[in-house]
């Protein structure tokens, strides 16, 4: 994810460091000053695991996101969507297969705002209810441990954004003329019920209906349109595993381009008519230009296409949703492009376990934005690294990158920049050859899976025969400026 900085933001590194930058679906908001973590917190290897329940997957950062019992194999979602409708934007069923862990008499989809008409499992009605962002099932016989079940939820009404006090604005956006759908960590659960954190992660496919005027995007990749009775009907499929927080949708008049990039990887590109810049044209040449060259850098592309929709949303944000990032209503720079297409590998494919390994995920993106204006003239990223090192003020150094706490889950300077700066000390410990083969060994290791900061560090470790146990103590969970 990215925000769209100001540029008097860019000159003061300590109002960077202040600004909490989540999907929210409205300006950025600095962060609240909470109690700053005290020295000697326990680092990953010492903290406690996830211990998930009937109704939350355990995870602190995010309280009540996920269920306990099962896991999602596959969403099936079919959306009408009516934007003008302020009452009823949305009329859906969603069929959710899973696998269950362990025997349940009940179950919890997370679920917000909406109006259930009807709940079944394996094709038989259950009884069901809806308090809160909690669905809770009981299927009329018992679901068997270890075996597979299809949950049907026919449901309507309009979702609403998150308004969290935290980590502010975002989900269900509405636009002049649609809808901009972005959600991270937690909208998803405003707009399609399902088990809501990155550490489920299934295959997609969506059908979406919306006015036959209107053009409806999602990830993964389209079948042909079907138009009847004055409403467009348009099928996505996902077919790589995806954490719910990275599914998409768009509803607009965009102006579409779809092709093949240079190096052979399906692309879709949409930009709504009414936004002035970029165009499609030269919005679908950069996306092009750039997956192709992180496909050097980082290995394989993991998605059956790349490209991205910039909508006209009242929002500075852009989320890297899965292969198809959306972007507000701004003209995106080479760099924050980058950010968001290192994400597809570092983020979408490789995801966090749980979010207080959110560094794996925005340090990463964040370094190879760096990167990636190096080449294009821009400061190297040496004399950026210099810059931060020595400019930043000591009260920014004490929120842990590895574990910077709900409050600071988007903090500007510790996950993003001081995260880009661990692996660029990183990199300089190891070298160039041992660094990069190192990241792409991970996006390989971790294809379409879940990692944590712990298994980053052991793998560095293996690959370059160094211990360094100390130097991402230093780096991730120090409350002061490292050494160098």
């Amino acid at each position: 994810m990215h925000i769209r900085r100001p540029a008097a933001a860019a000159l003061s590194l300590s109002l960077v460091a202040a600004l909490s930058i989540g999907c929210r679906g409205g300006e950025p908001v600095p962060a609240p000053a909470g109690p700053v973590p005290t020295a000697g917190a326990p680092s990953p290897s010492s903290a406690a695991p996830l211990v998930p329940d009937q109704g939350s997957v355990g995870d602190p950062y995010v309280p009540g996101d996920g269920n306990g019992g099962y896991d999602v194999r596959h969403y099936s979602l079919q959306l009408k969507i009516t934007p003008a409708d302020e009452r009823r934007a949305l009329d859906a069923v969603a069929v959710i297969k899973a696998h269950a862990q362990r025997e349940m008499s009940e179950f919890n989809l997370d679920l917000a705002g909406l109006d259930v008409s009807r709940v079944e499992v394996d094709g038989r009605k259950a009884d069901f209810l809806h308090q809160g962002e909690e669905l809770t099932v009981r299927p009329s016989a018992t679901i068997a441990g270890g075996g597979d079940f299809t949950v049907t939820v026919a449901y309507s009404g309009t979702p609403q954004p998150v308004d969290d006090p935290i980590l502010g604005r975002y989900g269900w956006i509405r636009t002049p003329d649609g809808v901009a759908v972005a959600c991270q960590p937690s909208g998803a659960h405003t707009w399609f019920p399902g088990n809501n954190h990155p550490s489920d992660k299934a295959t997609f496919d969506l059908a979406l209906t919306v006015p036959q005027h209107l053009t409806a995007i999602s990830n993964g990749e389209s079948g042909p349109k079907t138009v009847k009775n004055g409403m467009a009907t348009t099928r996505w499929k996902v077919e790589q595993p995806m954490a719910p927080y990275l599914a998409m949708l768009a509803v607009g008049d965009f102006k579409v381009k779809e092709g093949v990039t240079p190096g052979g990887i399906p692309i879709l590109v949409a930009v709504d008519a009414s936004v002035r810049a970029p165009s499609v044209e030269d919005f679908y040449r950069v996306k092009a230009q750039i997956t192709d060259e992180w496909v050097k850098l980082f290995g394989p592309y993991p998605f059956g296409s790349t490209g991205g929709v910039v909508d006209n949303a009242d929002v500075s944000f852009a989320l890297e949703t899965q292969s198809r990032s959306i972007y507000g209503d701004f003209e995106p720079t080479q760099g924050i492009i980058a950010h968001e297409l290192a994400h597809q590998w570092f983020g979408d494919s490789v995801s966090v376990t749980q979010w207080r390994d959110i560094w794996l995920n925005e340090g990463f993106a964040s370094y190879a934005e760096w990167i990636w204006e190096e080449r294009v003239g821009g400061r190297d990223v040496q004399t950026r690294f210099d810059d931060l090192y020595q400019r930043t003020p000591p009260t920014a150094w004490q929120v842990r990158t590895g574990d910077p706490g709900r409050q600071e889950l988007f903090n500007g300077f510790a996950v993003y920049d001081r995260g880009a700066m661990t692996l660029h000390a990183l990199r300089t410990k190891i070298g160039d050859d041992g660094f990069f083969s190192l990241l792409r060994r991970w996006a390989e290791d971790h294809e379409y899976g879940n990692a944590t900061t712990d298994q980053f560090v052991a793998l560095a470790e293996s690959m370059s025969g160094q211990e360094l146990s100390a130097f991402f103590q230093s780096w991730l969970y120090e409350q002061a400026r490292p050494p160098r």
